[in-house]
C-alpha cells in the first residue's frame, strides 16, 4: 500500500504542507510515522479525505481552486446539443470558448449575461501512473 509524506498530499490536495499538518493535528485526516519519524498518510486515507474536502468544498459558497490563469468575463454565448455544450466567455480583451457536457452547463445554470470565470489548465489532460 503507498503511503505519502506530508509534503505529497499537500501537492495531491492543493493546499499547503501546513494545512495538512493542522488537518492532521485536528483529527480529520490519520498519519503515522516512519522510522525516521516523518509523518506518512495512507493512500486510502488520503483518497477518503480528498473525496470528503471537495464534498465540504461544494457545499460551500466561495469557490475553492488552485487553477491559475483564471479569466473573469460574461458569457457571451452558450450553445447546448444533446450532450455537448459550448460556453463563451468575453474576458477583457480575451475571448474563450470552453467544451463542457451539457449536463454541467444545466447544473451550473450557465447563460449569456452571467458573470463568469474561467480557469485554463492545460488543453489536454494526460494521466501517468506513478
Amino acid at each position: 500500500m503507498r503511503s505519502y509524506t506530508i509534503g505529497q498530499a499537500a501537492r495531491l490536495l492543493g493546499v499547503s504542507p501546513d494545512t495538512v499538518r493542522r488537518w492532521a493535528d485536528a483529527g480529520r485526516i490519520p498519519t503515522d510515522r516512519d522510522d525516521a519519524g516523518k509523518r506518512l498518510i495512507e493512500g486510502p486515507d488520503l483518497a477518503a479525505f480528498s473525496v470528503a474536502l471537495a464534498a465540504e468544498a461544494q457545499s460551500e459558497d466561495t469557490a475553492h481552486t488552485s487553477a491559475r490563469n483564471a479569466f473573469p468575463g460574461i458569457i457571451t454565448a452558450v450553445k447546448l446539443g444533446d450532450v455537448a455544450a459550448q460556453v463563451e466567455i468575453q474576458a477583457g480583451p480575451h475571448r474563450l470558448v470552453s467544451l463542457l457536457t451539457r449536463e454541467a452547463v444545466e447544473e451550473l445554470g450557465l447563460a449569456v449575461g452571467m458573470e463568469a470565470v474561467a480557469r485554463v489548465k492545460a488543453t489536454n489532460v494526460h494521466i501517468d501512473r506513478v
